[in-house]
């Protein structure tokens, strides 16, 4: 069965800073805040949420469906797509936009500084979800604004379960806009400081919220992930890192797992295990897909 995976396909140019953000700004003067740094490493990986998420479900074994928009230079990016076997059935091309570029900046300790420009990314909206026998699950991660509330109340209509996954999409949205996608979706996951924001938006704790859904997840980085079911948290410890060289794709790699995981009808708690195994393989790794997952895989 496939899942489709709504967000954003985008070129990432990613830079190395040696030194720490923290010891560059300063808190007291933020409000004329003018700094430079220097980045000796620069390189351009495929990313986007939409195509690093089907990238680590197609690596477990898994049937992506990617839904997202490029521009008229996403020619080469949807090569790619199907030279490793993702579907582009639901890519479309808008000849009069830039695919979204993603410019991040990491420091020494793993902080990250991101400037992103949402290009075709903004028409994502004109494609629709439509109900099909083939299709069991899906995730709204950032997108558009527009495709993001449609695609919610979509999929909500054609009877699809999905994860909604707002990421850094959560900002352009208000308390009420973020209650609508949760009372409509089955599963909610976020990061620590997204959730600390969705509360806040919302006026609902994480465990209030827990109890509208099926399950949410919270995220925790290194210190593993917190699943909460009908107002109970279980932590999942975390999977240590081998090495820690890149951590640009690394939720986006636990999402294709946890997809994974409820496409086979797994407790939530068994896919968020497999997401820490799979972030932590990850972050060995530099960019968003340049990894396999063939050991873990076999141990499925």
């Amino acid at each position: 069965m496939s899942v489709v995976i709504c967000g954003s396909l985008a070129f990432d140019t990613i830079m190395t800073f040696e030194g720490r953000f923290s010891e560059q700004i300063l808190p007291d003067q933020l409000h004329i805040l003018n700094v430079s740094f220097l980045v000796p490493a620069l390189r351009r990986e495929f990313g986007g949420c939409a195509g690093n998420i089907a990238y680590s479900l197609l690596q477990l074994g898994g049937s992506p469906l990617p839904m997202a928009t490029v521009g008229s230079d996403g020619a080469e990016y949807a090569a790619r797509m199907k030279a490793i076997g993702i579907s582009t059935e639901f890519v479309r091309e808008v000849n009069d936009a830039y695919t979204a570029q993603a410019m991040i900046m990491t420091d020494r300790d793993n902080n990250q500084i991101t400037a992103f420009h949402p290009g075709a990314m903004m028409q994502a909206h004109t494609t629709q979800i439509a109900a099909r026998s083939d299709i069991k699950l899906g995730i709204i991660s950032p997108d558009g604004r527009d495709a993001m509330l449609q695609h919610a109340a979509q999929f909500k209509a054609a009877g699809i379960p999905f994860v909604f996954d707002p990421g850094q999409g959560l900002p352009m949205f208000d308390g009420k806009d973020l209650i609508y996608f949760v009372e409509l979706a089955s599963w909610v996951t976020v990061n620590d400081y997204e959730a600390k924001l969705l509360c806040d938006r919302t006026g609902l704790s994480i465990a209030e919220l827990s109890c509208r859904v099926e399950g949410l997840i919270v995220t925790l980085g290194a210190e593993g992930c917190e699943v909460w079911i009908n107002g109970e948290k279980t932590l999942v410890s975390p999977v240590p890192a081998r090495e820690v060289v890149d951590p640009t794709g690394c939720g986006d790699a636990f999402r294709g797992a946890l997809l994974f995981g409820l496409e086979k009808g797994w407790p939530l708690v068994r896919c968020a295990e497999l997401g820490n195994q799979v972030g932590a393989h990850k972050i060995a790794y530099r960019g968003g897909q340049n990894y396999t997952l063939e050991t873990i895989k076999k141990g499925l």
